[in-house]
Parts: structure tokens; sequence; C-alpha cells
């Protein structure tokens, strides 16, 4: 390695923030009710869990939880970014190669069986939209655009491939694609349905989606 290149490599290093031991404490704190917080929503649902049992099951005071979320309101929607981020890497890398059908499906697949643990946090995903406020909705829907641009994806890739119409509407079909997989966690929560019927549901949804979308061979 030249030398100037291994100065620069230093410089890069030296620049990069590193945090101190406060600030890591702090990090790992917020974590921790991060933590907490998800088991108990995904245990109980929004509604009854309670700052104070959250903070019991990070192990800290409620203090320590308002030192890092101004209300339970806000300790959500950070979980809500963290496990939507999460469920978007899982349903793109799930999505695999193969039909635009098949890819939706699998994709989708890959989310049921990557959130169906958590089912009572989706409720109560699905159920705060109802209620929260403008500006947290807005929020909320700009967390969950990572996994719409997943099914976006996949329906441009089927049009530039010939096999969804040149004309589709893609705005439209990623709506219905995405509201049908989210109307299905009514099924495995009243029914009892699981992953693999899920999967076949959702593909079958899908099929009548597309059907007006492709390509006329």
């Amino acid at each position: 390695m030249s030398s100037s290149l291994a100065t620069a490599l230093h410089a890069d290093e030296s620049e990069a923030p590193r945090l101190n031991r406060r600030q890591a404490a702090k990090v790992r704190t917020r974590q921790k009710v991060l933590d907490a917080a998800r088991n108990l929503f995904a245990e109980r649902g929004y509604e009854p869990a309670t700052i104070r049992d959250i903070a019991k099951g990070a192990g800290m005071s409620t203090g320590a939880v308002f030192a890092n979320f101004q209300d339970k309101a806000e300790l959500f929607e950070a979980v809500l970014t963290e496990d939507m981020t999460r469920l978007a890497d899982t349903v793109k890398t799930g999505a695999g190669e193969g039909s635009a059908q098949a890819r939706l499906t699998a994709a989708l697949a890959a989310g049921y069986h990557g959130s169906l643990d958590q089912l009572p946090l989706f409720q109560a995903i699905v159920a705060r939209s109802w209620f929260q406020p403008l500006a947290a909705e807005t929020r909320a829907r700009a967390v969950t655009k990572q996994l719409l641009v997943v099914i976006t994806d996949i329906l441009r890739d089927g049009v530039s491939k010939g096999e969804l119409s040149q004309d589709a509407d893609v705005p439209l079909l990623t709506e219905l694609v995405w509201d049908a997989y989210l109307s299905n966690y009514r099924r495995a929560a009243y029914d009892g349905w699981d992953a693999a019927q899920l999967t076949g549901h959702v593909g079958k949804q899908i099929a009548v989606i597309l059907a007006g979308a492709l390509t006329r061979k």
C-alpha cells in the first residue's frame, strides 16, 4: 500500500464519528426500551401496554423511558420504524426469481413467516392507523413505503419483461396487492391461519389482481 493511500485511509478512519461512553450507554438504553416495548406490544397490543410495564420489562424506571421517548405513541412509532424496515428487507430477499406473480407470492409469504409470531403487534399497527393523528399517520406511511416499493419494483420488472401490459396501472396494482396482504392478517388473528394458509390465499388473490394486466398472447 502506498504511503499516500495509507494516509488517506487513516484520515478517513480518524474522521469517523465515535461515541463516547455516555453516548454509547444512551444508545444501549434506548434499544433496551425498544426491545421491551416490542415484546409487550407483540404480547398485548397497543392499548393494554403501559409505560410502567415497558419500563419494568427493560429493567429500568419510567423516568428512563421518558428520557428517551416523549410518550407511548412515539415509542410505538420507533418500534414500527424498526420492524417495517426489517420486514421490507425480509420481503425483498424472499421475492427470488420467476414471474411477477410467483415473486410477489414468495415475497409476501416471507413477510408472513417473518411476522406472525408478533401478530398482536401487527394488529396494533393496523388499528392505530385508523385513530392516530394525521402527522403520525404520515410518518407511518413513509415507513411502510419501503414495503410498497418492493411490490412496485416487482410489478415494474414484470412490465419491462413483457409479462405485464405496458399500460398496466402499477400504482393501483401495488395498492391492491398491499391491501390484500394486510387484510389476511385478520384470518390469522380470528381464524387461526398459519403462514402456509396465508401464502396459498394471497397467491390466489395476486392471480386475480394481476389477471387484467397480463400480456395477451
